[in-house]
């Protein structure tokens, strides 16, 4: 079984559009190493948090802002397929 990913957002907040525009950029760059990336509306208001099946990976509260594309794939690739190159998103060497 190939893992899950599953984004809830605040319906509230108007955060959508911007919880599915994350989608897109997982399932887009991730085709074969996830199953599936779902979207779930949260009953806590301003909540904008990031699940690998139960567990999770990214929370907007704990982190102070939002993920950016680039930053949430590095965090799904490390955990899901980490020999996986991002190309042009991946990690700079420091």
């Amino acid at each position: 079984m190939k893992p899950k990913i599953t984004i809830e957002y605040c319906p509230k907040c108007n955060w959508l559009m911007r919880s599915a525009w994350m989608a897109q950029e997982l399932l887009t760059t991730f085709v074969e190493e996830l199953g599936e990336v779902g979207l779930r509306p949260s009953e806590v208001s301003g909540r904008f948090q990031v699940f690998l099946e139960n567990e999770v990976i990214f929370d907007r509260k704990r982190e102070g802002h939002f993920p950016e594309a680039k930053e949430l794939k590095q965090i799904v690739r490390d955990l899901v397929c980490p020999e996986k190159s991002l190309g042009h998103s991946d990690k700079k060497s420091t």
